[in-house]
């Protein structure tokens, strides 16, 4: 059983959370828990026999017993149901302790615990069973981000970027961009975040953070274009938004800081962003 942790609308506005003046990015990692019924082996890649597809029918009881476990703790993951999901991987690992994906999925759940170390101890498992599977690598990578342990959270994503059937490659470089910009490595954060959107351009996130490191080098045209794109989908949020207004507010477009302040205002009237537009804060 493969495992991959795909971005929804929902948990890609929750990552949109964000200061203009600074680079704090805060974001829920796995919205979405996707399970595959169907397991890959590597095989002696040195032999060039390349990858085996392991089926239902070459699976032990026990690991029939765990994979239905783990799709139990998926689904209760994903609907938030944390303490349980996590006596379901228990079990799963009872059942099969060599499972990479429940270690993995461990992880996820300790880094929604807020429990760091156990985190980090479930991924150095899941990499040491299974070292070439790109979604450990990229969960690792971006809990070491939250550490600030840039240098080691860049080996993560270049690992999981290295494998080439990596099918969410723009994810990762999405997330390793906005690692960058953690680490104040604005230049490379751009360049990296370039290369997320050629892959996905229609990614609000990935659009809302090239407007960011854009803004913060003062390029306000170029973050214009990139902003307007996310405003004009449905993925437009309190935080985008007000990213927009002090863009437009930059390039002298009144029209347009109107425009989006009636959206803000009238869309979410609660919020810190339209509080700061009705007082005229436009540094907050």
């Amino acid at each position: 059983m493969s495992m991959a942790f795909p971005m929804t609308t929902a948990s890609a506005q929750r990552m949109l959370a964000a200061s203009f003046a600074g680079v704090a990015v805060t974001f829920l990692l796995a919205g979405c828990v996707s399970t595959r019924t169907t397991t890959t082996s590597l095989a002696d890649t040195s032999s060039g026999k390349g990858v085996d597809i392991v089926t239902e029918s070459d699976e032990s009881s026990r690991q029939r017993r765990a994979r239905l476990r783990m799709e139990l703790a998926s689904g209760y993951f994903e609907q938030g149901q944390t303490n349980v999901a996590l006596d379901e991987i228990k079990q799963a690992l009872a059942a099969d302790p060599n499972n990479a994906d429940a270690y993995n999925l461990r992880g996820l759940v300790y880094m929604r615990l807020d429990d760091a170390g156990m985190a980090e101890d479930s991924f150095r498992r899941s990499i040491a069973i299974n070292p070439r599977d790109p979604n450990t690598r990229h969960n690792y990578g971006w809990l070491l981000c939250q550490q600030n342990r840039y240098g080691d959270a860049a080996t993560q994503f270049n690992e999981a970027l290295a494998v080439p059937s990596y099918p969410d490659r723009a994810k990762t470089l999405m997330t390793r961009g906005v690692c960058e910009l953690r680490a104040g490595q604005r230049a490379q954060a751009e360049r990296t975040l370039q290369q997320a959107y050629e892959i996905d351009a229609g990614n609000p996130v990935v659009g809302f953070n090239l407007a960011l490191v854009l803004s913060q080098r003062e390029e306000w045209s170029r973050a214009q274009f990139y902003i307007r794109r996310v405003n004009n989908s449905p993925s437009a949020s309190a935080e985008t938004l007000w990213l927009g207004i002090k863009i437009e507010r930059k390039l002298n477009n009144r029209e347009a800081v109107a425009q989006l302040g009636g959206q803000l205002q009238r869309r979410f009237p609660q919020s810190r962003e339209a509080s700061a537009y009705e007082r005229g804060n436009f540094n907050d």
